[in-house]
């Protein structure tokens, strides 16, 4: 026999004794404002969605737990990889970029790998992507780029040409582009991908010495990519079809697994390494930094409530641990600022609060008030410091060691040592990263786009012309394959 239903209530618990018909003036007359909870439905209903990400706003995520298996503590002082074994709650989100919410899994976009570790120390998220480089190293560039990524102010159409011509003028975005529209821009699902940190990260250890470290995080799950007429299907068949990938193998009790490694540099090696090391649109070749394993992260439990756990989950660069910091990267840099403000805009500026966000670490802080405000406000303790009664206070011996800046302020076009080598990488990735059928589905996927139709606009040689320069720079072989495909003649015709 069911058991008696709970009373309806409105959201101040007062009982609610008809959700079916508003109050009116007889049975034909007009609604009566006094109807207080027919109100709160239509006043909660207009405000039920908050703003969306500007990025990364369709995604989807699950809880686990992240399990130390290397020693790397006399890298770091963090005390969760003080020692194998070590093991704290974690949370991870996974999304398309430039997608609205209510778009496909499946579009060839590059995905967000964010992951919240919950230590005894804070929380710490690392934030990263499913690619170990990016568009642009500068982020004064970044909402130019996303722009090109988003809908036509004029048409709110996406053409293809607005992203070639960003592409075309910003030559640094090469690598990441070549990425993108290889196979590696459509995975099967966040199971069967890579996460990286992307940027360089550093590393202090209790003697006081920096490293330079760099995050992976390798599915064992085995990499598994869509073709783009796979792809292409899905979005009309299931574009929530990686969404649910997760959620079903959770259910099923397949828990997914990636390890993490690190590469990791010793900080005098910053200067004289070929490639600049903090430069986001290039990598450390695992030749001359070794992957060093540090542990696994296991994914076993589904989000009970999408708003609550996913949607108002929060990430950001700045939350870091003692014995992890950041490191010189432009683009990083911009992150642990921006990703805080969209977070006090998006959420409110308790943000901090939402039981998803909460540190499992005991929080002692002098912020007050603010609007939704509900942990107690730290009672009547007192709100300053310096003080005399007791407050918390600062502690030295987690102070990071000292970085050694020098030079004119100014705005620099590059990074010195390697700004304008945007061939080299990718070069390596056309040569040795890819094989025959993953070079052949790299032209194929960049012809698609930079076809005519795609495009979008009424002369778009000029932008193909501009990009087949970069692509024959790359690699001739490269360039003339995406000529023939588009049915260009002018590099042939420059070489004959």
């Amino acid at each position: 026999m069911a058991e008696t239903p709970q009373t309806m209530t409105t959201e101040f618990g007062n009982p609610v004794a008809d959700n079916q018909h508003s109050m009116t003036a007889g049975p034909r007359g007009p609604v009566l404002m006094q109807d207080f909870a027919l109100i709160e439905k239509m006043a909660h209903f207009n405000r039920e969605r908050i703003p969306e990400r500007v990025v990364h706003a369709k995604g989807y995520g699950a809880h686990g737990v992240f399990t130390v298996t290397g020693d790397i503590s006399r890298y770091t002082r963090a005390k969760l990889f003080s020692k194998p074994g070590n093991a704290c709650p974690v949370f991870s989100r996974f999304s398309t970029v430039g997608g609205e919410a209510g778009s496909a899994d499946v579009a060839r976009d590059p995905r967000g790998f964010s992951m919240k570790f919950y230590t005894g120390e804070g929380n710490w998220d690392l934030v990263g992507n499913n690619t170990p480089v990016f568009f642009v190293r500068d982020a004064i560039k970044f909402s130019d780029f996303i722009h090109t990524q988003k809908r036509d102010p004029g048409t709110h159409l996406k053409p293809h040409w607005r992203r070639w011509d960003f592409w075309s003028l910003s030559p640094e975005a090469i690598h990441q582009v070549m990425i993108l529209y290889s196979d590696r821009g459509t995975p099967v699902s966040a199971r069967f991908m890579h996460g990286y940190g992307s940027h360089t990260y550093s590393f202090w250890n209790a003697a006081g010495e920096r490293f330079w470290v760099k995050f992976h995080l390798l599915t064992q799950q085995g990499v598994r990519n869509h073709t783009e007429a796979e792809a292409t299907r899905l979005m009309g068949e299931n574009p929530d079809s990686s969404t649910q990938d997760l959620r079903d193998a959770i259910a099923r009790g397949e828990f997914p697994r990636w390890t993490m490694k690190v590469q990791i540099m010793p900080e005098r090696e910053a200067a004289s390494y070929p490639w600049h090391p903090f430069d986001l649109t290039k990598v450390w070749p695992h030749a001359d930094y070794p992957m060093i394993e540090v542990g696994v992260m296991e994914l076993n439990r589904n989000p009970e409530n999408y708003f609550a756990e996913v949607e108002q989950a929060a990430f950001e660069p700045g939350n870091v641990v003692p014995g992890i910091g950041f490191s010189p990267d432009k683009v990083l840099q911009a992150r642990v600022l921006s990703y805080s403000d969209a977070h006090r805009y998006r959420l409110g500026v308790n943000y901090h609060q939402v039981p998803i966000n909460r540190p499992l670490a005991s929080a002692a802080t002098y912020n007050r008030d603010g609007t939704m405000r509900v942990d107690g406000n730290h009672g009547g303790s007192v709100d300053f410091e310096p003080n005399s009664f007791g407050g918390p206070i600062e502690d030295p011996s987690m102070k990071e060691p000292p970085l050694q800046i020098d030079g004119a302020a100014d705005r620099y076009a590059g990074f010195a040592c390697d700004d304008q080598d945007y061939y080299g990488q990718p070069r390596m990735l056309w040569e040795k990263a890819l094989d025959e059928t993953g070079r052949q589905h790299l032209v194929e996927n960049i012809v698609a786009s930079m076809s005519n139709p795609a495009m979008g606009i009424a002369d778009p040689r000029p932008i193909q012309e501009r990009m087949l320069g970069h692509w024959r720079k790359v690699h001739p072989d490269f360039g003339a394959r995406v000529a023939n495909g588009l049915a260009i003649t002018w590099l042939r015709e420059a070489d004959s």
